[in-house]
């Protein structure tokens, strides 16, 4: 059966460094035509037309977060059974996935749309940009069909121990978001629309080779007969995994947007220096946040193979994985983070490329605690117990929200660059004795996850 890994035996950190690294290399490349898309913008159409870009990430984030924390929670229970060995029950909890999703999609999609405009006022958006971002978040508010569909195909795929196919997908998205990035907005002068268009056609090209992918390589997945039935436990414990990860990133993201909406008071040129440094800044992070997405698959197979000793081993090898990662962004970051800036904007943007670097060298002082955050957060989902990584968004959204209150009016553009870091640490005031607590009643407790 092709690339499926089962991480229940051998070596934990030879596992999760082995479902991580495909997953990294796939956000990455994300990562890139996003940033790719800022820099064509950025440098071929100016600087307003970049801060418009930027101006509702964080609104994509509460939208998109909640969407992607959904289908990777909807993948939980795959996984688990998988672990478990009991590949009917699976097959079920992905055909009732499905249902879910689907309806998640439209409904979504549709309330975004008619409240795009509303949206983007109540993140006090500059009039100047106004336009251009109603344009750019209208887009991708239409592309979250093709946006749930990958994710939740590409959850399946790794719930089986498979991250490499997803990745190989993601690497001919990239390259037909590259393309496009090219033709719409250079050559047929399409603007900020060009890159939202080319951003919807390659999620819909990536989610399209992962359900040919599924159907032809992959049909231990495929449900069957009885299997295809709607049931409403499995509904149940589906929206128990699924919904409380998507609300732990919508409300996570409540705190980005008070964050991003004090930024935005600030005028055009913060919100510029904010966009560059957020796309910089996500491709760094994406290492810490897909440890942690390795971390949910291998604790989910885990815990439905009983084998909860190897989830501490795990979660050990993942810390010393992300220190290691930790030492080598500093000796990058450090000495070039003006130098990166420069891909947004012209040498002349002083001001600009200052507040963005400031903002990324702040930033990187707290990775550790980022590191631990991702860690802890995934674990206790793929365990089961989504809920208390609800609570730990809770705490970065309070954290996030005392910033923008207190610290962005005092302190200007240098409060924002303290937002990310304080909400790192609240959180890991949270998770800490959380994993630690539920790590002992495991222990000591019947070691199986209701099913």
């Amino acid at each position: 059966m092709p690339s499926i890994n089962d991480m229940t035996v051998g070596s934990p950190t030879r596992d999760i460094i082995r479902f991580a690294v495909p997953l990294v290399g796939g956000y990455i490349l994300q990562q890139m035509y996003l940033l790719i898309d800022a820099a064509i913008v950025g440098r071929f159409v100016g600087v307003d037309a970049l801060a418009a870009v930027g101006a509702s990430s964080s609104i994509m984030f509460l939208i998109m977060g909640f969407c992607n924390g959904s289908c990777a929670g909807f993948a939980i229970p795959v996984a688990q059974e998988f672990g478990a060995k009991d590949y009917t029950k699976m097959r079920a909890y992905v055909a009732n996935a499905l249902r879910i999703v689907a309806v998640i999609a439209a409904v979504i999609t549709v309330v975004t749309a008619i409240l795009c405009g509303r949206i983007l006022q109540m993140v006090n958006t500059p009039a100047d940009i106004f336009n251009d971002a109603y344009t750019f978040l209208l887009i991708n508010f239409l592309a979250i069909p093709f946006t749930m569909a990958y994710n939740m195909l590409s959850g399946f795929i790794r719930a089986l121990g498979d991250s490499k196919q997803p990745f190989y997908f993601l690497i001919a998205a990239s390259l037909l978001n590259i393309a496009l990035d090219f033709i719409l907005i250079i050559g047929l002068g399409m603007g900020v629309e060009g890159a939202g268009v080319a951003t919807m056609l390659s999620q819909a090209f990536a989610s399209a080779l992962c359900w040919v992918y599924i159907k032809k390589r992959l049909r231990l997945l495929l449900p069957t007969g009885a299997e295809r039935a709607y049931d409403d436990k499995k509904v149940g414990r589906l929206l128990m995994n699924g919904i409380p990860m998507g609300l732990q990133f919508s409300i996570t993201a409540v705190g980005v947007i008070m964050l991003q909406s004090a930024n935005n008071a600030l005028g055009t040129m913060y919100v510029a220096s904010f966009t560059a440094a957020m796309r910089v800044k996500y491709l760094f992070t994406c290492v810490f946040e897909n440890i942690g997405v390795a971390m949910a698959t291998y604790c989910g197979q885990n815990i439905g193979a009983q084998k909860v000793e190897r989830i501490k081993l795990g979660i050990w090898s993942a810390m010393k994985i992300t220190a290691v990662y930790f030492a080598a962004t500093m000796l990058i970051i450090l000495p070039f983070a003006d130098d990166m800036m420069l891909l947004f904007v012209e040498s002349g943007e002083d001001e600009i490329i200052d507040n963005a670097a400031m903002y990324m060298r702040l930033s990187s002082y707290f990775f550790p605690a980022l590191g631990v955050l991702t860690i802890l957060r995934y674990s206790l989902q793929g365990l089961g117990f989504s809920n208390l990584s609800v609570l730990s968004g809770v705490m970065e959204m309070i954290a996030r929200c005392g910033v923008s209150i207190w610290m962005v009016p005092a302190l200007g553009f240098l409060g924002v660059c303290y937002g990310d870091p304080t909400a790192w640490v609240a959180a890991d005031l949270f998770l800490v004795p959380a994993v630690y607590f539920i790590y002992k009643r495991l222990k000591k407790a019947p070691q199986k996850v209701k099913r």
